[in-house]
């Protein structure tokens, strides 16, 4: 590490986004400023709309076709941001790609690209291995032991919903108004002007509640990288139950925005009520089945839906469902003597859910965080915020000593 500087390449392939940053940090633990030198992204969310939901295969199938040119594009626009890089002439051998003989396209891709892709100066190399869908975990996390064998340079694992937390504390270092100010009058691109943002100073215990696709979670977060699950979906996460509910109404995927879109624009006397499963259970658990079964029963009764009941149908699925999620917030909270509120995942982009828990928190008068949208869903930024933290933190002790005990996860539990 140079100068008190940490840098770290972060790998993220969990589900449909393939996503690979570069960021740079210094100060020290927790006072951080992290420089965003590279951020990119490739969605999947056109290819897999047809299925209405993500297909395994086919995400698995991407990432390998999309990982090589992410690389090279992260790299090249750090550069631009004064990262330095090398490109030594090297012959590897096939011992370098062996964690690749299962990602054969993704095996040549890079083998045809070694001279185009320069080696970045960086300390680490972050790659989520769980939890996802392990297809795409497993691309992943080959691919990153083949740059660690290339670059000889070492690897920390990061469990993805960690991301999706520590990625809810940055905080911009400048207003926004100086940083596009500077962009309009120089006349320059977005991706040429590096980020530049701060840690959250957390007040613990802190509670978070993540929430996205295939994950709703309430962690008692007791001090950094101590947590503990407390509450968690028995059967559909919430914005699984978005998604589900969405195809009800004749939706696109991702239904989540759909349905928010058209709860915006429904007005009028109310006619339709849902259930709020588990509200007054003994537990923090959540559960959003019955819900969609209770959407499916009640567009069959209703038969075929006008535009105002379709707007109706899609406020009445926001307000259960952000209803729950923010009461079983509330109740954690009161439990643990909570000091501070982290909203994260890709669902912690509903505005409807923001607004209540920022009243909650109002009402408690607690520190309240959650990421920018544009960091809401899966990207590699949030990978390398934790590997960042964990490097500053625990320094070596935070790199992984064999190469071959760094597994896919599907299933990982945060804690």
């Amino acid at each position: 590490m140079e100068n008190n500087k940490i840098r770290i390449l972060s790998i993220e392939t969990s589900c449909d986004e393939t996503g690979i940053a570069i960021l740079e940090a210094k100060g020290d633990f927790p006072n951080l400023e992290i420089k965003i030198l590279s951020n990119v992204l490739q969605s999947q969310i056109e290819l897999h709309k047809e299925y209405g939901g993500v297909f395994p295969s086919l995400a698995k199938r991407e990432h390998e076709k999309n990982l090589v040119p992410v690389l090279t594009e992260s790299i090249d626009k750090a550069k631009q941001n004064n990262l330095k890089t090398e490109n030594p002439k090297i012959s590897p051998t096939e011992e370098i790609f062996k964690y690749l003989d299962k990602n054969t396209n993704l095996k040549e891709n890079l083998k045809k690209s070694l001279d185009k892709i320069d080696k970045p100066a960086i300390d680490a190399i972050a790659v989520t291995y769980g939890p996802g869908l392990e297809p795409a975990l497993w691309t992943g996390v080959n691919f990153a032991k083949t740059l660690s064998l290339l670059w000889q340079i070492p690897i920390i694992s990061v469990n993805h919903m960690e991301g999706h937390m520590v990625a809810s504390l940055l905080k911009k270092d400048a207003p926004i108004s100086n940083y596009l100010i500077d962009l309009i009058s120089k006349k320059i691109p977005i991706h040429k002007k590096s980020g530049k943002y701060q840690l959250s100073k957390l007040e613990f215990p802190a509670v978070s509640l993540l929430v996205s696709g295939g994950h709703t979670e309430l962690v008692l977060i007791k001090d950094w990288f101590n947590y503990e699950i407390v509450g968690e979906t028995k059967d559909d996460a919430s914005g699984e139950a978005f998604d589900k509910i969405a195809r009800i109404l004749g939706l696109p995927y991702p239904g989540g925005p759909e349905i928010s879109k058209l709860a915006n624009l429904w007005q009028g006397e109310k006619t339709i009520t849902l259930p709020r499963p588990m509200m007054n259970s003994n537990n923090l658990d959540f559960s959003f089945s019955g819900l969609k079964t209770s959407a499916l029963y009640k567009v069959k009764e209703m038969g075929k839906l006008n535009n105002k009941q379709k707007q109706e149908m899609a406020h009445e699925t926001e307000e259960a469902i952000t209803d729950v999620l923010t009461f079983k917030l509330k109740k954690a909270v009161e439990k643990f003597g909570a000091k501070s509120i982290i909203l994260g995942g890709g669902v912690s982009a509903n505005n409807r859910l923001k607004e209540k828990i920022k009243k909650l928190s109002n009402d408690l008068q607690m520190d309240f965080y959650f990421s920018e949208p544009k960091f809401a869903t899966d990207n590699g930024l949030m990978i390398g915020i934790a590997g960042i933290l964990r490097l500053a933190k625990f320094g070596d002790q935070s790199f992984l000593n064999d190469l071959d005990d760094l597994k896919a996860n599907g299933c990982l539990k945060i804690g």
